[in-house]
């Protein structure tokens, strides 16, 4: 009679030294790409107490998938019946090839898309190498339950890789590392091993608050206090209806995305440039004209956002981005006869931003 696959899982750790497994994981992890990895618990109290004030407060704004799995997103074992352990890992993407990001950011006529978007969509890349982490593990001890997950499903992942060991949530609710800043994806592999854990890091913000200064529409209202109905980034990827009129002007010429928080933390100083030619730069979408992007069909937009993560936000969001930085770019007859092109476009919801655009260039009339 076979075995239960729990059966077999408990009879094959019994036998095992988890610490020189932990040690095996991390080489082999490395040897994968990953950059760093650390093991922790399940525990996630003061990340769920925290997670359920920001929920009540409706700071997630039209995000209903923050709130719709209940405690799945803080109780690692109830969304993987079984899990005691998460390995966390996390890779480095910022691409030494791009134009330098002031530079867009300074150039109104560009088009500023978030460094992490340039390249392959990291879901996809994170994945593969979790599952073929997961195939070195099995090769080696035999099968073992597992899950993967990169950004993908209701997991604090930033809260995992603090407990980790991999940084700290920083003042601006991103995760930073003394060593690397905060130019990096995050992965997890939930699993029933139970591996020695790593120790948390520790918080290095100290005093500094440039996150909070930088912010354009003032959406971190605090240390470590995001209100995303106020974040560019939201605004932009999220977001599925029109943006605020309060924003617009705000919003400069980021078409997908913000990165100033990160732009302006020290830390990042120490930020190394990735190696990954998965994320290198693709159709020059490190620093386009913002009338060229509006030029796009449909069918443009697909091809060349294919394999990207820009992708998910669809063609309509797109040109509405686009119109809110051609309505904040400077006035020319090239601006104003790609606005032109699109004032009876078939989208209400393109139709309202490139109306809005026009009128920065030529008044309510």
């Amino acid at each position: 009679m076979l075995m239960s696959d729990a059966k077999k899982s408990a009879e094959t750790t019994e036998s095992l030294d988890m610490s020189a497994l932990a040690n095996d994981i991390k080489r082999w992890s490395s040897e994968l790409g990953f950059q760093q990895t650390g093991i922790t618990d399940t525990h996630l109290d003061e990340a769920e107490a925290h997670l359920m004030n920001w929920l009540k407060a409706d700071r997630h704004g039209e995000m209903a998938y923050m709130a719709a799995h209940g405690h799945k997103r803080s109780r690692p074992d109830l969304l993987q019946p079984g899990t005691i352990r998460i390995i966390s890992v996390r890779m480095d993407y910022l691409p030494p090839a791009a134009v330098d990001a002031a530079v867009v950011l300074n150039d109104a006529q560009l088009g500023y898309i978030s460094r992490y978007a340039l390249g392959r969509d990291y879901h996809k890349v994170l994945r593969k190498r979790l599952q073929k982490l997961a195939e070195r593990i099995s090769a080696a001890i035999g099968p073992f339950n597992y899950r993967a997950f990169t950004d993908s499903a209701p997991v604090l992942e930033k809260a995992l890789a603090q407990k980790a060991g991999l940084g700290w949530i920083g003042k601006h609710t991103n995760l930073l590392n003394q060593k690397a800043g905060s130019w990096f994806f995050l992965g997890e592999l939930y699993t029933d091993l139970p591996l020695p854990i790593d120790g948390a890091a520790e918080n290095h913000c100290g005093t500094c608050q440039a996150c909070i200064d930088v912010c354009p529409t003032q959406a971190i209202t605090g240390p470590y206090q995001l209100d995303a109905r106020r974040c560019i980034s939201y605004h932009t990827i999220e977001l599925r209806g029109a943006i605020p009129l309060e924003f617009r002007r705000l919003i400069g010429n980021r078409v997908y995305g913000c990165d100033d928080c990160q732009l302006v933390c020290p830390w990042n100083r120490f930020a190394r440039p990735t190696g990954e030619a998965d994320f290198m730069p693709r159709t020059g979408l490190d620093a386009p004209q913002l009338v060229e992007l509006f030029a796009w069909s449909e069918a443009e937009f697909l091809r060349r956002t294919e394999g990207s993560a820009i992708r998910r936000i669809g063609y309509e969001c797109w040109l509405r981005n686009v119109a809110v930085g051609l309505g904040n770019a400077p006035t020319s007859p090239q601006v104003i006869a790609a606005l032109q092109a699109r004032l009876d476009h078939p989208s209400a919801l393109v139709r309202e931003h490139v109306q809005w655009a026009w009128e920065q260039h030529h008044g309510s009339d």
